[in-house]
Order: C-alpha cells, then sequence, then structure tokens
C-alpha cells in the first residue's frame, strides 16, 4: 500500500490535492526542540511524498502552532497514533521509557520508525531491527549520533561495501567545548564547565557527558552500523574528563599533543576493544584540530582505507535534518519494497576488552621532597614498564607540584597494578592521571 502510495505522489505534480492524500502518512511524536524543527521542515519543504497527518506531544494544547497545517491532528495519546493508519512514527521524546514501548508498538503494528533515541538504540538497536526486518517494515536512527553529521546513513549505504574494523570519533560536544575552553584560556574545569552550562552545551547535571555515558552509547550505535557488533554501553569502560587540568595541557603541549575525549572502537580476532575516555592527541592531528563543539567520525576499512566525518553533533536544526533524511530513506525503502530485510541478522557478539596498548602519560601532584622520581621509577621497572621521558616544568609550589611521566607502549592491564602502588605513596596529593597517548 505504502508502495503504491509514494508511486502515486511521485508520478506529477499536477494533481496537488490527490498526491497530498496519498503520500506516506507521518506521525510525529515529541515536539521539543528537534521536534519542531523537523515539523518546520516537513510543512516548508512540502515534500510530495511524505505528509504529517499526527503530531503527539504532553499538553499538547499548549504546543499548537499556527504554522502546522489545519488537518494535522493534535493529541496527547500515542495509542490512537498506534492504531491510526500512519506509515511512519517519528520517535523524538528520548529517554528509554516510555520510548521503548512507543518504538515496539509501532514496529509489531506494521508501521515503521524514525528515532533520534541513542539510548534506546544502543541497548536494544539489535532487537528493534530484528523486529522491524520481521515485521516488513524499517527502523532508522541516523540522528542518535552526530546528528548534523551524516556517519550512520554513510555507514549505511557510501561505506557498506567496505570491511571495517575500526572506529574512533569525538562523540560529545559538550566535552569537547569544555577541554577546548580549558585548552584557549587555561581556565579550571570548573569554570569552563560552568561558562557550558550558561551558553547552554551542558546540562545543570552533567554527568552523563563528563563521565563518558552519552558518548559510549553513541559508540555502541556506531559499532553496531558500522561493525556489526552488539555492544553493551554498560561493557564498554568510561572515564571521566573532571581530573582534567590547565597543567596538563601546557604539559600536553610540551609532547606536541593536546587533550579530547575519544571514543574508540577496534575489532580484532572476534574482540572488540572499545573505551572511552580523554586522551592526549597530537595538536595536528584530525582529532586536536577539532574545536568547540563539533563532533568528529573516523573509520578505518580493510580495502577503502580511512574516512573522516566533521561537523555539529547536537542543535535542532542539524538533527532535525538528519531525522528528515533518514524519514525519506523510509519513504523511498517503502516505496521500493525494501522493508523486509533483517539487518541485525549479521550481528556478532564479540569479547568486550579496553586492554588497548598506547603509550602512556601519567600526571602526579606531589608533596616535594628527595627521592620521589626514583620511587616510581622503582614501582615502574619492577613491573616492566619503560619509561619514555619526565617533564616538570619550573615555577609551582613545592607542596603541590605537578609532573608528568610518560611511558612507551604497554597494556592497560600491565599499568593498572602498578597505578594502585603508586596510590598508596605518602607523597601523592592527587591520584594520578593516567591518559593514553594516541600517535
Amino acid at each position: 500500500m505504502a508502495k503504491q502510495a509514494l508511486k502515486a505522489a511521485t508520478k506529477s505534480t499536477k494533481h496537488s490535492g490527490h498526491e497530498r492524500s496519498s503520500a506516506c502518512r507521518v506521525a510525529l511524536i515529541g515536539f521539543g526542540t528537534v521536534g519542531r524543527a523537523v515539523a518546520k521542515i516537513l510543512v516548508e519543504t512540502g515534500n510530495p511524498a511524505l505528509r504529517l497527518t499526527h503530531i503527539c506531544n504532553r499538553n499538547v494544547a499548549k504546543k499548537k502552532q499556527s504554522w502546522v497545517p489545519d488537518d494535522v491532528i493534535w493529541t496527547d495519546d500515542v495509542q490512537s497514533i498506534l492504531n491510526s493508519d500512519v506509515d511512519i512514527v517519528i520517535e523524538l521524546i528520548g529517554g528509554l521509557n516510555p520510548a521503548e514501548q512507543i518504538v515496539l508498538g509501532a514496529l509489531q503494528a506494521g508501521k515503521s520508525v524514525v528515532t533520534a533515541n541513542k539510548q534506546l538504540i544502543a541497548r536494544y538497536g539489535p532487537d528493534l531491527l530484528h523486529l522491524a526486518g520481521s515485521k516488513g517494515c524499517r527502523l532508522e536512527f541516523g540522528a542518535s549520533v552526530a546528528g548534523g553529521v551524516p556517519v550512520l546513513p554513510a555507514l549505511r549505504t557510501g561505506l557498506s561495501g567496505d570491511r571495517l574494523h575500526g572506529i574512533a570519533g569525538i562523540l560529545n560536544g559538550t566535552c569537547n567545548y569544555i577541554l577546548s575552553r580549558i585548552e584557549s584560556a587555561r581556565i579550571p574545569f570548573s569554570e569552563a564547565l560552568e561558562e557550558a552550562q550558561a551558553r547552554g552545551y551542558a546540562e545543570a547535571d552533567a554527568s552523563e557527558d563528563l563521565d563518558g555515558g552519552d558518548a559510549r552509547a553513541k559508540l555502541a550505535i556506531l559499532a553496531l552500523a558500522g561493525l556489526h557488533t552488539r555492544v553493551e554501553p554498560e561493557s564498554v569502560r568510561a572515564r571521566t574528563i573532571r581530573a582534567i587540568d590547565a597543567v596538563d595541557f601546557d604539559y600536553a603541549a610540551e609532547l606536541g599533543c593536546t587533550i579530547r575525549q575519544i571514543s574508540r572502537a577496534d575489532l580484532r580476532e572476534g574482540t572488540l576493544f572499545a573505551d572511552v575516555g580523554p586522551c592526549v592527541v597530537p595538536t595536528d592531528s584530525p582529532f586536536g584540530r577539532v574545536q568547540r563543539n563539533l563532533n568528529l567520525v573516523l573509520t578505518s576499512g580493510q580495502y577503502g582505507g580511512d574516512m573522516a566525518f566533521l561537523g555539529a553533533g547536537a542543535g535542532g536544526d542539524p538533527t532535525a535534518v538528519a531525522v528528515v533524511s533518514d524519514l525519506m530513506f523510509v519513504a523511498h525503502g517503502l516505496a521500493a519494497g525494501a522493508g523486509k530485510r533483517d539487518v541485525a541478522s549479521d550481528v556478532s557478539t564479540p569479547k568486550i576488552s579496553s586492554d588497548f596498548e598506547t603509550p602512556w602519560y601519567l600526571r602526579f601532584f606531589v608533596r616535594d621532597q628527595p627521592g620521589i622520581v626514583a620511587r616510581l621509577a622503582q614501582i615502574l621497572a619492577a613491573h616492566h614498564l619503560n619509561i619514555d621521558a619526565l617533564l616538570q616544568k619550573p615555577g609551582f609550589d613545592k607542596a603541590s607540584l605537578p609532573f608528568v611521566i610518560t611511558l612507551e607502549p604497554c597494556r592497560n592491564a600491565q599499568l593498572h597494578p602498578a597505578l594502585e602502588q603508586m596510590a598508596g605513596l605518602d607523597f601523592s596529593i592527587r591520584p594520578c592521571l593516567c591518559l593514553p597517548i594516541l600517535r
């Protein structure tokens, strides 16, 4: 039915009334910042293959807008939409409850779904894709990661002929804004966070961003789309950026580097090495050049090599463009009868490990006294860890002296016991900051 409707809608522009009634019927659930932007695009572009028929939101009477066509039904009853004849449901309420029930209900009713819900897709994406395939409909989620950067559509189409083995990215604009502000102004972390909150880049409770939860959910989605692996977000180690100090950018600069929150996944022989957290990266690298709240995704393929995707990762309009692009992709897929493929059938469940082998940056704050470096070197040697360099800038208070040791490449599992032993030393006044160095 949807196939015939779309063909009729695209044959001619002479009978606009007939085309409008026969286009794919679209229901929008969630009329917040992104939902409003999606509705505006649909209304203003007038795509003849799509017709906005329903808008659903709590307190719907307060949400009504004069620019929305009079024939659009406003409702706060989700079930009425699931029972209607709409072809595609757009879910933009976020979170897991009731979004999971809404998406499940739509797919079970044979309705295709477009969503920007990263938490939902990160946790249940493979199961929802399987359900969509079994019901002959589609599930698209291109706006769930780096909304303004078309990386998920690229993984689905442009790079589908390659065999990807690695994905890495700057996936959280809040963290990137904070770190780049500390870098440029040498201000404390707390001040950079307050500035991000004042500008609307960070929530009042920014824990999900700062501690890596947001980025690892997005990494799980990228691993699903690009590496065809099922990854529980909680199985990926997430490290916070809260301990990053302005002095760390001074020492990173000594290494020709800066610091960014990096999400990375590397599939090797049935094991997915994955990690999210602050890393030391070369200043002239793609990661080092990304400023403010931009997102960057790099993919590594067996045949196509490395590819980069850069752009605004959030915001109402960029995310809405991704949603509408998915909507158009679904409409064309329904017209082509492409809804029956079970895209989750080739998804594997690898072992997840954070045991990367990299060089390391270790930053200490100590009460200065003789023998500190010798004691640390003794511990490192006992764990077969090789020092690459020792960095100590002058001019700091001897009661709170920062200095850095960099290590030659070793595995995280090899380094961790040494860090535990160092934590008990009487001259340490802060926990050692340990960051991977990505060359």
